[in-house]
C-alpha cells in the first residue's frame, strides 16, 4: 500500500510517498511507525495511547479527519464519509485510489510534517472554564440520577482530539470561533447535576464567535471517534437561551 504524506521542516512544504507492506489488522499509525523505523526516520508525528483514549493522533486521513491509531488501512477506502466539503479540504494533495493521503489537521498551524500546534484548540477550551462550579459540599458524596449520567456521558466520552475543529467549516471561515469541542464540553458541564450555575453557564459562549456562529454542517458529529454530538448540545442551548431572552421580555 502506498502512503502520500504531507511533508513541512518549518520553511517549504511538499509529498512524500512511501512503499508500506500491508499487513491484516494495520493501522494508518502502524503504517507511520513502519515509515518513520525503515524508510525515513525524519518523518514526524504525535501519538501517545495507541489505544483512541488520549486523542494525539488525530490527522486528515483521505481527506476526513480521523484518529490514526483506529483507523485501519484496508477499510480507509471501503469507508465513504459523508462530511460537508469545505474550503479545507480543497487544499492540498489530491485523491486516488492507488495510496492514502495523509495530511495534518485543517485549521491549525503545522508546527512539523503531520504535528499541529494545538495552543489555538486547548485556549478556547480554557474560555469555557472546563471544571465544575459547585459551592455545596457533600457529607458523603453527590448522588445523581442514573438518566442524567447517560446524558452527561454522550459529553464526557469527548478526548479533545480536536477532529471536530478540523472538520468544521465555521473554524476555516471564522478565526475567533471556539470550536463545537469546547461548546460540547460547556454544555456537559451545564447539564452537571452537580454544578451550581445554571444558565449563566450558557452564557459563557453567548456571542457571536460561540452558540450562534455554528452553521449546523454536523460534520462535527460525523468525524467524532467517540460519537459526540456537538450540534444537538448546540441546538438545545440556543433553544434554553432565548426561551430565557423570551421570559425576560
Amino acid at each position: 500500500m502506498k502512503f502520500k504524506i504531507y511533508r513541512f521542516d518549518g520553511e517549504e512544504e511538499s509529498y512524500d510517498t512511501y512503499d508500506v507492506p500491508n499487513e491484516e489488522g494495520q493501522t494508518v499509525l502502524d503504517a507511520l511507525f513502519y515509515i518513520q523505523e525503515n524508510i525515513d526516520d525524519s518523518l514526524s508525528f504525535r501519538y501517545s495511547c495507541r489505544g483512541a483514549v488520549c486523542g494525539s493522533c488525530a490527522m486528515l486521513i483521505d481527506k476526513v479527519p480521523r484518529l490514526a491509531c483506529r483507523t485501519q488501512v484496508k477499510k480507509v477506502k471501503e469507508i465513504k464519509s459523508d462530511i460537508e466539503d469545505y474550503e479545507a479540504l480543497k487544499e492540498g494533495g489530491g485523491l486516488s485510489d492507488e495510496y492514502v493521503l495523509i495530511e495534518p489537521l485543517p485549521h491549525l498551524e503545522v508546527k512539523k510534517d503531520l504535528i499541529v500546534n494545538m495552543e489555538k484548540f486547548f485556549k478556547n477550551y480554557e474560555k469555557i472554564k472546563p471544571f465544575l462550579q459547585s459551592d455545596e459540599e457533600p457529607e458523603k458524596e453527590h448522588l445523581m440520577d442514573p438518566e442524567k449520567v447517560e446524558e452527561l456521558e454522550d459529553y464526557t466520552n469527548c478526548i479533545l482530539c480536536a477532529a471536530c475543529f478540523g472538520a468544521c467549516p465555521v473554524n476555516g471561515e471564522n478565526e475567533d470561533y471556539i470550536g463545537p469541542a469546547a461548546l460540547a464540553k460547556l454544555y456537559r458541564f451545564h447539564i452537571d447535576s452537580r454544578e451550581d450555575e445554571e444558565i449563566e453557564r450558557l452564557e459563557l459562549a453567548d456571542h457571536e464567535d460561540g452558540w450562534w456562529a455554528c452553521d449546523f454542517y454536523t460534520n462535527c458529529m460525523k468525524v467524532c471517534p467517540k460519537d459526540v454530538p456537538p450540534n444537538f448540545a448546540i441546538g438545545s442551548s440556543r433553544q434554553q437561551l432565548e426561551e430565557k431572552k423570551d421570559e425576560e421580555d
